[in-house]
């Protein structure tokens, strides 16, 4: 240091110096692949500084690469699901209309053992009503299932509105001759009225995992809704006491 020129800051003991951090790497090569999110923030050295580091940067890259592809993925199943999500309410919405659409109980009846399957891409669906002394739905029709009593709450229990079940043989009980096709199935309860016994939606798809545990039922609660109330208005039947739960 030259006559007149002050003395520059002390180092800090506390910091290790350049040789410190290169000796330590030394002793440790497998620092970085035990921190690889140090990656993140490295700059990375020219591929003509030698062999060991075009390995790094190429390890760099590679890694961020398989980042590239991980959001790539995820994207990709993102827009799958918003997809699938669109056209599963386009198709409730236009079974919901067909149904508003009915003529007569009897082609509402029709409308939902035979136009709804066809709406929803789905191979069997019925309306259960438990047997009952008098009143209720007519069972002779098309279409409508009888129930022995008690089955409605073996299947929903007292409080649950849906229930999605996998992967399963279908229930004759539920879906008659078209069981043999039914390997998953979504069951929505209808609470018409105070006077009619219990009944539920059954809906019944080939494929094992059309309906799974779990899944979000909000849309065909909404179908079983608009499916409930033009049961009501068709048999003019007043709505129930209290709201189902």
């Amino acid at each position: 240091m030259s006559e007149g020129e002050s003395p520059g800051p002390a180092p800090d003991p506390a910091v290790p110096t350049e040789e410190q951090v290169a000796a330590y790497l030394r002793r440790n090569p497998d620092f970085l692949a035990r921190h690889t999110e140090l990656l993140d923030v490295l700059q990375a050295p020219g591929r003509d500084h030698g062999e060991g580091v075009a390995d790094l940067q190429q390890f760099m890259l590679d890694r961020l690469r398989e980042q590239v592809a991980k959001l790539r993925e995820s994207r990709d199943e993102l827009i799958h699901t918003s997809r699938v999500n669109m056209t599963a309410q386009a198709r409730v919405h236009e079974a919901v209309l067909a149904l508003l659409a009915a003529r007569s109980f009897e082609h509402l009846i029709e409308t939902a053992a035979t136009d709804l399957p066809v709406i929803l891409d789905l191979d069997a669906i019925t309306i259960c009503v438990e047997k009952a002394d008098s009143g209720g739905i007519p069972s002779r029709l098309h279409g409508v299932h009888q129930l022995q009593p008690g089955t409605v709450e073996a299947f929903l229990g007292t409080r649950r509105r849906c229930v999605f079940l996998a992967d399963i043989a279908g229930e004759p009980e539920l879906f008659g001759e078209a069981a043999g096709l039914v390997r998953s199935a979504g069951l929505l309860r209808l609470r018409i009225s105070d006077s009619t016994p219990p009944a539920m939606l059954a809906l019944g798809s080939r494929a094992p995992d059309f309906f799974e545990p779990g899944q979000g039922g909000e849309l065909l609660s909404f179908l079983a809704t608009a499916l409930t109330s033009s049961l009501r208005r068709w048999l003019d039947l007043p709505e129930p006491s209290s709201p189902a739960s």
